[in-house]
């Protein structure tokens, strides 16, 4: 799934999966995201996993890093 992830951020922000290699670097610190690639990004999440995580309610600093993004797709997979 990590990979997964990484695959899909770099298509999201047009940057190369090894731009996401550590998994506790915040994603929006850092300048990886923004909010047209958050977007982007979630749309591509909701298609691979079969989530629905709506914008509306995102929020930022529970999605922040891979770390608590692979958490937050395992927990909306369960639900």
């Amino acid at each position: 799934m990590e990979e997964d992830i990484k695959n899909i951020l770099a298509d999201a922000t047009g940057r190369d999966a090894a731009d996401f290699a550590d998994n506790s670097q915040d994603l929006f610190e850092s300048g990886l995201m923004d909010s047209m690639a958050t977007v982007s990004f979630l749309l591509a999440l909701q298609d691979k996993y079969d989530i629905n995580v709506p914008v509306s309610e995102f929020d930022r600093s529970e999605w922040n890093t891979i770390d608590k993004i692979v958490g937050k797709v395992k927990e909306l997979q369960n639900d």
